[in-house]
């Protein structure tokens, strides 16, 4: 006869299957508790890989996943900026923390793992433009590429011009979108004048 806490390890067990990583919170909601996440984690079952989030020990690591991970630390957050830029495979380089908007007013997670960088967004520059892409299991809110592109030419002051006109350049070059949905994302993101002539000059040979 299975006694609580076997059910709840067989629970955990489970959802961690079919989920790959989780937050303490949703694993006590779905009515595990922390002993049972504790015993797991120090019986070597389970991993605990950054403040309050859990996966099976030995998972699989997908492309991708720190992603996830920043996720589920930063619920209200957006994958953001030149981290965007690299998930969307538009620039050679790997950011050394993630980069994510938040609100103006949203709180800002202590600092662990994944190293984040955070930067605050004003309505309605937030909540434009996001697509979710499932990594691991996770929901992960991420910015489309013209929406990407017309952030990084509107915020010079965090990220060097010379990596927003790059990401414009592979865009463009591997057909990723088109300059008219580029054109159009940076009118609504704030960054058409900036952006305006970089744009002109890369689509003037066709």
């Amino acid at each position: 006869m299975l006694t609580s806490g076997d059910s709840q390890k067989a629970k955990l067990r489970s959802l961690l299957d079919a989920r790959t990583m989780m937050r303490a919170q949703e694993l006590r909601e779905a009515g595990i508790s922390a002993q049972t996440i504790a015993r797991a984690v120090e019986n070597g079952e389970v991993e605990r890989i950054s403040r309050g989030v859990y996966q099976k020990r030995g998972a699989e690591i997908e492309e991708n996943q720190i992603l996830a991970e920043a996720t589920m630390r930063v619920p209200k957050g957006v994958i953001a900026l030149v981290s965007a830029l690299a998930f969307h495979e538009l620039t050679d380089q790997m950011p050394r923390r993630i980069w994510m908007a938040i609100g103006a007013s949203d709180w800002t997670p202590v600092q662990s793992y994944p190293p984040l960088r955070m930067v605050r967004f004003t309505e309605p520059y937030l909540r434009q433009g996001i697509e979710h892409h499932t990594i691991a299991g996770v929901q992960v809110p991420v910015y489309s590429i013209p929406k990407t592109l017309a952030d990084l030419f509107r915020n010079s002051k965090l990220v060097d011009r010379s990596v927003a006109v790059e990401g414009l350049r592979a865009a463009l070059q591997q057909r990723k979108v088109t300059p008219s949905a580029i054109a159009e994302g940076a009118r609504a993101g704030g960054a058409w004048k900036v952006m305006k002539p970089y744009l002109e000059a890369l689509t003037s040979n066709g």
